[in-house]
């Protein structure tokens, strides 16, 4: 027989009085914890529990057998609940842009979802804050220096932009030589963030910036990377959206005498008592691949 569940038992006649509360209590007949005690019996060596017609006493034995079938029901416990949170199932509900899920989330979830099969993730794209609670989210993925107020910020890693433009473009505008003459440029620019200045840090290490116009913004980079691929003007772009155009030559990179300020990149959740068991892994893997 089961001894793990023999303690257990042993523990519920302990501590309701009778065999027949324990097995209402556990859902078992009679005759079966009847069973369980005598193997809980056997298994001591000793007399466990005297039992009359009035009521049952635990013996000496059963006193000390007590204290380890505790504990040995709550290591059981222990070991469930361990081996429960390495196999995350259910969904997982993940908000972020769409940046975000095709150069961040996407590299990801295939050897992710093989891993844990019995997970599934319903991924929500969407550039602006959002209500985790209200729109019933487990985690926002966020390129940002303001995290979203009220939530758990785990940063992840940091997204590196680039200062880029078409030669067509440049052909016709001429190439800015220094930080000033951005100024003079038709500047594509990412809706998402408050002003429309650009921010860098010069050869010292100094955090520099200038004020930008331009007849684009939008809050999907994707669209401006494709914009400047146009030749429409000037884009400040992660470097993973530019790539393709730079390795092909359609890009060209601007200023390289200066580096574009990183931004982080944050996992954003409400609670670290009620995490989802898929959630601290789904961000452990995305801090793998961004550090």
């Amino acid at each position: 027989m089961d001894r793990v569940m023999a303690a257990t038992v042993f523990n519920h006649i302990c501590d309701l009085g009778s065999l027949s509360a324990a097995a209402r209590a556990l859902g078992l007949s009679r005759p079966m914890v009847s069973r369980y005690l005598d193997e809980m019996e056997k298994w001591a060596g000793a007399r466990l529990i005297h039992r009359s017609s009035r009521r049952l006493t635990i013996t000496p034995a059963g006193e000390e057998a007590l204290v380890k079938t505790r504990s040995l029901a709550q290591l059981s416990l222990d070991i469930s609940a361990a081996s429960a949170a390495e196999i995350p199932s259910g969904t997982l509900r993940v908000a972020c842009a769409h940046f975000t899920a095709m150069h961040i989330l996407a590299p990801v979830l295939p050897v992710f979802l093989a891993r844990f099969p019995e997970l599934r993730i319903e991924v929500e794209i969407n550039n602006q804050p959002v209500s985790l609670v209200g729109e019933r989210i487990d985690a926002a993925i966020r390129i940002t220096d303001n995290p979203e107020p009220g939530t758990i910020a785990r940063r992840l890693g940091d997204c590196e932009s680039v200062l880029c433009a078409s030669a067509d473009y440049l052909r016709q505008h001429g190439i800015p030589q220094t930080l000033d003459c951005l100024a003079q440029h038709n500047c594509l620019y990412y809706s998402g963030f408050a002003g429309k200045s650009w921010h860098f840090d010069d050869e010292q290490g100094n955090a520099v910036s200038v004020a930008i116009k331009g007849n684009l913004s939008a809050g999907i980079s994707a669209l401006l990377c494709e914009s400047a691929l146009a030749g429409m003007g000037i884009a400040l772009v992660p470097e993973q959206e530019a790539r393709e155009g730079l390795a092909r030559g359609q890009l060209i990179r601007l200023l390289p005498q200066l580096k574009p300020r990183r931004l982080p990149i944050y996992g954003l959740y409400l609670s670290r008592e009620h995490q989802p068991a898929g959630l601290r892994l789904l961000l452990d893997a995305l801090h793998e691949i961004l550090v």
